[in-house]
């Protein structure tokens, strides 16, 4: 069900479409420029309804910043960053690339693409990853020379992924593509057609045991060969509902989640649902919605719900642990399980630490006044890595 905010962009939205319907042919552009451009009048970064102001809190542990550095501020994309092998590595709009030493928040390197990127950096098989606005791929090898660059169809919104020989790379009109890793030469393409209206969106994809998975508009969960692109099985995560285009969005707008036998997805305007990973077969499911996405560790499910509340679940039924509705409106990062806590942030750039058992908040930390980005990542158990959108890269302890 839409939130009463969105429910008064309602109007806006006829409005826009009237507005579009005058337009020439020559003025509009492509139907899929006219379909982001509306998607995002509607689902902008401003935040449809004020920020719930943050309530005192109890602290019971303890958490500071190890180090801060800077990288191009996001603009209107999503970035985020990747450890790997006592690294971290961000790119910002800019079409800088950036790889820092975790330890010590040191950079390493820093490399230009000369074009805006437009996703996150992925990293495997000895590159460095990125994707541009322009649909361009470029590969760094771990000491910053490029050794490729790959052309595809559309802009990039996500990290690329490596997978045994080949880099996976999502584009903005629904396809994945497999691009062999050694001289960014296609592979294979996988295509499909999306609804009239979708939320644009910065979701990836997950490569795992030889299958790509990737959640679509409409609801729509896949999983495809990583080494062909041919479908394996489609699931839906949620169905459409409502009468008009805006509230019959239910799109996959965040990564789903692999734990053993099982991946997990969300929807907007839908649905959580665990998924038989060989089959495709829908376990259960239960109405939650989510734009950020949710994490799986030690039998519980935490997800973020679109309107602020953070929940954690059985993963094997979805019944409820416990719930957290102290941060409504403040456009809630993907959780991330750290031991004891569990760690979101938030759009005023605050990162809050709850107890996993409860969901009580133990902590809570400002790293700046711009926003978190959707997915942070871990540096170690006690330690997170933070982008928000003005550029600023965060390494954040508890204790």
């Amino acid at each position: 069900m839409l939130g009463l905010g969105l429910k008064n962009l309602l109007n806006k939205f006829i409005a826009l479409l009237c507005f579009a319907g005058v337009l020439s042919l020559s003025a509009c552009g492509t139907l899929t420029d006219l379909k982001t451009d509306v998607s995002e009048r509607i689902f902008g970064r401003e935040p449809v309804d004020a920020p719930e102001p943050l309530k005192e809190i109890k602290e019971t542990a303890s958490s500071k910043i190890l180090w801060q550095a800077k990288v191009g501020a996001a603009e209107d994309f999503e970035f985020s960053p990747v450890v790997d092998a006592g690294y971290a590595y961000a790119a910002g709009a800019n079409g800088e690339v950036v790889k820092i030493d975790v330890s010590n928040g040191k950079s390493v390197w820093r490399v230009s693409v000369g074009e805006k990127i437009s996703g996150g950096v992925g990293v495997g098989g000895s590159l460095a990853m990125v994707g541009t606005q322009k649909g361009s791929v470029y590969a760094f090898d771990i000491s910053g020379k490029l050794l490729w660059k790959s052309k595809l169809s559309s802009e990039v919104l996500s990290a690329p992924k490596y997978f045994d020989g080949t880099v996976i790379v999502r584009t903005g009109d629904s396809h994945i593509y497999g691009i062999n890793a050694d001289d960014g030469s296609r592979k294979w393409v996988y295509n499909r057609t999306g609804p009239a209206l979708t939320l644009r969106s910065s979701a990836g994809l997950v490569v795992d045991g030889g299958a790509v998975y990737a959640g679509f508009g409409g609801g729509k969960m896949v999983a495809v060969r990583a080494d062909n692109g041919k479908l394996l099985w489609e699931a839906s995560v949620a169905q459409p509902k409502g009468v008009t285009e805006i509230e019959r969005i239910a799109d996959i707008t965040s990564l789903p989640v692999l734990d053993g036998p099982l991946v997990y997805a969300v929807a907007y305007q839908g649905r959580i649902v665990a998924i038989d990973r060989i089959s495709g077969r829908v376990i259960w499911n239960r109405d939650i919605s989510s734009l950020t996405g949710l994490s799986v560790e030690d039998g519980r499910i935490f997800v973020s719900h679109t309107m602020g509340s953070i929940y954690a679940l059985d993963y094997t039924t979805g019944k409820t642990f416990w719930r957290q509705a102290d941060l409504k409106n403040r456009q809630l990062s993907a959780p991330v399980p750290m031991g004891n806590y569990t760690a979101v942030g938030d759009v005023e750039g605050y990162i809050h630490f709850l107890s996993r058992d409860d969901g009580v908040f133990s902590s809570r930390i400002k790293t700046s006044g711009s926003a978190v980005m959707p997915q942070m990542a871990l540096i170690n158990s006690n330690t997170l890595l933070a982008q928000t959108r003005d550029g600023g890269l965060y390494a954040v302890q508890v204790k």
